[in-house]
């Protein structure tokens, strides 16, 4: 297939989308219908149909990729009468395409095309997972921070900072820091908290947040009362974690949020010098 044949294709294709008013993009089917080189709209719902068995044995909603609507088209009289056409998703589309005749060259480029459009969105979910991680690992970091300080300005040092963190792990997990740090793998000179997942991160964040707050309220002046206020703040949140079907000790290990750093980091440049690339790495 020749480039400039290439370019304008993925134009059609981009200029026939459209987005809802939460932003959700869509194609129309009498629109992809020619894009994709069927003349009669009967065959072509024949090739949706197909689409819709896929979508549905994928696990996926039909209703949420191919919605019903009404079109308004003009007639020769110069009257206006409403048809049936049907809101695609992208997911929809890709489906659409993997269903239709490959002989055709639009449905060639259109498989190629829309299984690159899903890919690239997710990559993107991807990243924003990611980048959320990153953000709740900083957030965690500082809120710990904070904690420490406060231990030193009521009790006169932060050296119980470590002890009484390990004593809020261990009513948060039900087990030792040193027993996560095996069950996760963790290397004995990092933190447990760089491989927990961001729910983990952000319940622990939560819990000290409290225990911050709590300790400054009450004006706690020892060890003993901090780190009862943490335990028992660690211990409420994992209640409420197991009443949601979560069990912190037992969710698996996220990957190591330092290469998940400079992997954004990374992507982050790239992007700077070529707005149009969308790393797959």
């Amino acid at each position: 297939m020749h480039n400039e044949l290439i370019y304008a294709m993925t134009e059609s294709f981009e200029d026939h989308a459209q987005e809802t008013e939460n932003g959700v993009e869509y194609w129309l089917a009498r629109d992809v219908q020619y894009l994709l080189g069927y003349s009669k709209w009967d065959n072509f719902l024949n090739v949706i149909s197909k689409a819709k068995t896929a979508c549905e044995l994928s696990g996926h909603s039909v209703l949420d990729h191919f919605a019903d609507v009404g079109k308004m088209v003009e007639l020769g009289s110069g009257s206006q009468r409403e048809i049936n056409d049907i809101m695609l998703t992208r997911y929809a589309c890709y489906l659409i395409a993997q269903n239709g005749n490959s002989a055709k060259q639009e449905i060639a480029f259109a498989q190629t095309y829309f299984a690159m459009q899903t890919r690239k969105a997710e990559l993107i979910e991807q990243r924003l997972l990611e980048a959320e991680r990153v953000s709740a690992r900083k957030k965690l970091s500082d809120t710990e921070r904070e904690l420490s300080d406060v231990i030193y300005e009521q009790t006169g040092g932060n050296q119980n900072f470590a002890l009484i963190r390990s004593k809020g792990d261990h009513a948060l997990f039900g087990k030792s820091t040193q027993a996560m740090k095996a069950h996760w793998q963790v290397p004995d000179n990092r933190p447990l908290a760089d491989f927990a997942p961001t729910i983990i991160l952000k319940a622990k964040d939560f819990a000290t947040e409290i225990t911050i707050h709590n300790a400054r309220e009450q004006n706690m002046r020892s060890e003993p009362k901090i780190s009862q206020e943490h335990v028992t703040n660690n211990q409420a949140v994992r209640e409420t974690l197991l009443s949601r079907g979560i069990r912190p000790e037992s969710l698996p290990p996220a990957e190591d949020v330092k290469k998940v750093e400079r992997r954004l980091a990374s992507a982050e440049k790239s992007i700077l010098k070529n707005p149009d690339t969308l790393e797959t790495e």
